[in-house]
């Protein structure tokens, strides 16, 4: 009983913290994180895993609209990274998320003591993904969708962009099994990817996937980033 608690707790602060990332994407504000963070009944332990759970996409007004984090999130977000390198045997979704988050640090001039933070060619390897199954491969994409951004390069944006077709098809794919979250963090990554076939009709594809799915915060955060693609410059 403890345990689905704390899951409860733990997946309640993820959808109020992406709510704030929404909220800010929407504005142009920054993330006000205070009433998620500290006054929402979630522990240190728990916003701390929450950050874990959203990645990147923390700080994804600051990375989308030059908007600087609340100095008070900010402090969660890098002892979030800090406290919890990923293990030896820690799957490589779980590693590239902590890369993309010591990235979106670096990128604010916040360093840590991790390699992954101080060396910007210290990537981790994306081999997995080269042999991947298109529906493989979007599910994988949907997951490290914090790491499409524009302008970024990784060795996960470069297979991405080597298989425009099969994100596509796994978008498609995601959309009929009404899996918005998916459907969502795939559409992210189409939106910045060339060679898209114009058949998918990807800008109706977004607006059903929205009006499907869009009252799932972590839909609509994925959904405000790929709106904000085309005029998005990071720092």
């Amino acid at each position: 009983m403890e345990q689905s608690s704390t899951s409860a707790l733990l997946e309640g602060t993820v959808l109020d913290l992406a709510s704030d990332v929404v909220s800010a994407l929407r504005s142009g504000d920054h993330v006000r994180a205070g009433g998620t963070l500290a006054g929402g009944g979630a522990g240190e332990g728990v916003a701390r895993a929450a950050m874990r759970v959203l990645g990147a996409d923390t700080l994804l007004p600051t990375a989308l609209l030059r908007v600087p984090p609340d100095p008070g999130q900010l402090a969660v977000f890098k002892d979030a990274v800090a406290a919890h390198p990923p293990r030896d045997d820690a799957a490589p979704t779980v590693v590239w998320s902590h890369w993309a988050m010591a990235r979106a640090l670096r990128r604010i001039e916040q360093p840590l003591d991790d390699p992954l933070a101080d060396d910007p060619g210290a990537e981790p390897d994306a081999g997995w993904l080269d042999g991947a199954d298109w529906q493989v491969l979007t599910h994988q994409l949907a997951v490290l969708a914090p790491l499409a951004l524009p302008g970024e390069e990784c060795a996960v944006t470069r297979a991405a962009r080597g298989r425009p077709v099969d994100v596509a098809r796994g978008f498609v794919r995601a959309v009929r099994r009404r899996d918005w979250r998916q459907a969502a963090g795939a559409g992210r990554w189409l939106c910045l990817l060339d060679g898209v076939p114009d058949t998918l009709g990807l800008e109706t594809g977004l607006d059903f996937v929205r009006l499907m799915g869009g009252g799932d915060p972590r839909v609509a955060l994925q959904l405000e980033a790929a709106r904000l693609m085309p005029a998005g410059v990071l720092l």
